[in-house]
């Protein structure tokens, strides 16, 4: 069973669909969202796969839709305009996911939980602390959804270099906004010159720019965003069932950066049957790699604190 939290929305949406279409992974998807669930449901629920579509709408119908999920994924939140920072995004967020934690501790505390609602530097220490509140927190089990980075970061790389973007890995390291993006092109094997390096790496970190400028007010990554979170999902879903060797970069509990006093991190990270199986190293970095890691660092620290003063001072 897959719950999606938020799944009326712009994200919520494309991604219910996505994973409509995965019925050897998915029995039972369960959308929920304060607003049109019931008709998102219905009309997912005429796709001819076996898996199942049920909607629940409005707070009180929050603990059937949890009931029994092994993954929970959470788009859930308001989208960002223009001219809004992400931590505009935070002071509505951060309440909406501490809420749905709260649920989740409550109905699902075995489950694995997927965040994709931003900003993800922050709501994912959010969880993380209700979970460890109810005493139901399983670090195995909490992802920060950083995978649009890696798949814009493939996209961008293969535009640049005429190459097929489903082709191009690019490990992409750090957290999910702006500066704490830190893209390692080195580690591609593919040769850039400064110029290219520079536009890239720009590009890679505010990719989501684009998008909100070029939706002029109507929102921003839903579609690309769908794709990623789907592609996460999948692959945790593939790797439950026991196939081996399933490795995605995400935002975990991570001893990468602990010394240095960052508790969360995005790295590639093996997954397994009971989730993260394996956090691997960042790797070999070059000194302009080096220096964006530096900038990463302390945006990062006081991200992820501003998510734990959040839930320690309500």
């Amino acid at each position: 069973k897959v719950a999606v939290l938020g799944a009326a929305g712009g994200i919520g949406q494309p991604l219910s669909l996505l994973l409509k279409l995965e019925p050897k992974l998915v029995s039972d998807l369960s959308l929920f969202d304060i607003v049109n669930t019931p008709g998102v449901a219905a009309d997912l629920s005429h796709i001819a796969t076996a898996t199942n579509a049920t909607g629940h709408k409005g707070t009180e119908s929050l603990g059937d839709a949890l009931k029994g999920a092994e993954v929970v994924v959470i788009p859930a939140g308001v989208p960002r305009k223009p001219g809004m920072t992400r931590d505009d995004l935070f002071k509505t967020n951060a309440g909406i996911v501490k809420n749905l934690a709260e649920a989740c501790a409550i109905h699902c505390p075995n489950a694995h939980f997927l965040i994709i609602s931003n900003p993800v530097n922050s709501t994912v220490p959010i969880f993380a602390e209700v979970l460890k509140k109810h005493g139901v927190y399983n670090p195995r089990h909490l992802f920060g959804v950083t995978t649009l980075d890696v798949v814009r970061a493939s996209t961008f790389v293969g535009q640049t270099k005429g190459s097929d973007p489903e082709a191009v890995a690019v490990h992409v390291v750090g957290g999910h906004s702006g500066p704490t993006i830190v893209p390692l092109l080195s580690q591609t094997g593919l040769s850039f010159t400064d110029e290219e390096r520079a536009a890239l790496t720009h590009r890679i970190q505010y990719g989501g720019d684009e998008v909100v400028k070029a939706k002029d007010g109507t929102g921003s990554a839903t579609l690309s965003m769908a794709v990623a979170g789907a592609r996460f999902a999948v692959s945790l879903l593939r790797a439950l069932h026991g196939e081996k060797g399933i490795v995605e970069p995400s935002f975990v509990e991570s001893p990468v950066l602990k010394g240095k006093g960052v508790d969360f991190f995005a790295t590639k990270v093996e997954l397994g049957t009971d989730g993260v199986e394996k956090i691997h190293p960042i790797g070999a970095m070059t000194p302009y790699e080096e220096e964006l890691l530096g900038k990463c660092v302390p945006e990062l620290q006081a991200n992820i604190k501003k998510g734990l003063d959040f839930v320690h001072s309500a």
